[in-house]
């Protein structure tokens, strides 16, 4: 069997998506055009984990503004022009396939936002995975009055996190 390997997503990948989503993330749902929109805005940064026949994970990247936190389950509509930052909006992987995927993802999305001019990562860290992030890189960010509010309907552990991108 080939070793799992991250791809780009197509729209055939999206149920797929969705199926991991909802296992993932139970507390955290969003609806398949809410994630099929984020792959039209910006293909480049949605990939799917391929492993043999099987989609194994997903991650779902944009362009978006430090500080700013895209709602769940709501349509961005559109990118925004004065971007600083490429928003890594999820990434989840079945438990079967995990060890050191993530790290992989979030190589290949470093070298888009490098590719794109934009110099740092952000994200928002759920389920009590901060130190994941935090061994890739990422720090988290004291949040404000309005940050704290966005981060809410993450979730408890919510953490907002960034990753300066070295030059």
């Amino acid at each position: 069997m080939s070793k799992p390997h991250w791809r780009r997503a197509h729209a055939k990948d999206l149920d797929a998506i969705g199926a991991i989503a909802a296992r993932i993330h139970p507390d955290l749902p969003e609806r398949a055009e809410v994630l099929a929109e984020k792959m039209r805005l910006y293909p480049d940064g949605c990939r799917v984990l391929a492993a043999g026949n099987e989609i194994a994970g997903y991650g779902l990247a944009h362009p978006w503004m430090q500080q700013q936190i895209p709602p769940l389950d709501c349509f961005l509509e559109r990118l925004p022009e004065d971007v600083d930052c490429l928003y890594v909006h999820d990434v989840a992987v079945l438990p079967d396939h995990r060890g050191g995927v993530a790290r992989a993802y979030v190589a290949e999305i470093e070298q888009l936002a490098r590719s794109s001019g934009i110099t740092r990562l952000a994200l928002v860290s759920v389920y009590g995975t901060r130190l994941l992030w935090e061994r890739l890189g990422f720090q988290p960010v004291a949040a404000d009055a309005a940050l704290r509010d966005k981060l809410a309907s993450y979730g408890g552990s919510a953490t907002y996190m960034l990753r300066e991108l070295a030059e």
